[in-house]
């Protein structure tokens, strides 16, 4: 991707994110459900550039296939550019570049990375001079999981997964990330889950008004402890989306056959996130992992949300 050289350009970058613990409590009258998860944000980065434009346009690259993504008003880094805008009274637009390496569809938040790096950028651009409690709004209109590509590190998520807290983490935790070749719907993952529910009834798999994080993994974050973490790993959405790609349980076999001490769904999936000791164990399972032609990258968290690179 070439960048425009121009002093007027701004560079901003944040990260996709792991869920995990993800519960999900009854489906709401709204058509949502109350969540209760504990975030974890990992150095796979969206990279988001904002030059002056009349208009708002969008662009992207990367290391994976971008052919798929929409670039017009649909586009969540334009909503976002655009919300700002409306936001600060400012008439002009931007030409945005984003260069992408969180999974598309992938249950790791990149279009939500993308809106936040993009409020930082265009904030940064027209010189809005928005609080971050400003940009947050903004950014919990656009979706459930932007707020915290905004603010990063290691957080809960209660209500939609919106309404942060954030959580205290002590040192570096290890993962594989296990990429799929496809994507998933969220809003499809929900429905099978609801299903799954109705299906099982009520009393086998109840579905929970206000579902909370479980102490065990809040106590393993601040322990910085992978073994205890990797006990207490947890993710709803995860039977309902091996119901509807049932090959993700093998690829889940195959990372805890060779070293992972657990292997979650992230989010909504397809990505299979692998919790492993240290640097050296992901290192050895991304390569056994390779070896077996399952598309694998390392990653490490938590690490910051949005930042400014350059401006």
């Amino acid at each position: 991707m070439t960048i425009p050289e121009a002093s007027t350009v701004v560079h901003a970058r944040a990260p996709g994110k792991i869920n995990v613990f993800l519960k999900v409590g009854a489906l709401q009258h709204d058509g949502y459900h109350e969540l209760a998860t504990a975030f974890q944000a990992v150095s796979l980065y969206e990279d988001v550039w904002a030059a002056p434009a009349d208009d708002f346009s969008v662009e992207f690259s990367g290391s994976i296939d971008t052919s798929g993504l929409v670039t017009d008003g649909s586009n969540l880094a334009i909503k976002a550019a655009r919300a700002l805008a409306r936001k600060a009274g400012y008439r002009g637009g931007v030409r945005l570049k984003i260069s992408k390496n969180v999974p598309i569809a992938g249950g790791m938040g990149g279009g939500s990375a993308d809106a936040a790096a993009t409020l930082l950028a265009c904030d940064a651009l027209w010189g809005t001079e928005a609080s971050k409690d400003e940009l947050l709004t903004i950014a919990a209109k656009l979706g459930a999981d932007v707020p915290f590509a905004v603010t990063g590190g290691t957080a809960i998520g209660t209500g939609r997964g919106d309404q942060l807290s954030p959580a205290l983490a002590k040192g570096q935790f290890h993962w594989v990330l296990a990429i799929a070749e496809f994507g998933m719907s969220t809003p499809g993952v929900y429905a099978e889950l609801d299903r799954h529910r109705e299906r099982h009834a009520q009393d086998i798999f109840p579905a929970i008004h206000q579902p909370s994080v479980d102490a065990n993994v809040l106590q393993a974050l601040r322990a910085g402890d992978p073994a205890m973490l990797a006990e207490s790993l947890h993710n709803d959405l995860q039977a309902p989306a091996l119901h509807l790609a049932p090959g993700l349980g093998r690829v889940l076999e195959l990372g805890e056959e060779n070293g992972a001490l657990a292997g979650i769904l992230s989010g909504s999936g397809p990505t299979v996130a692998f919790l492993v000791a240290d640097s050296d164990s992901a290192l050895e399972l991304q390569v056994a992992l390779s070896a077996l032609r399952v598309n694998a990258v390392r990653a490490s968290g938590p690490v910051h949300g949005a930042r400014l690179m350059h401006a």
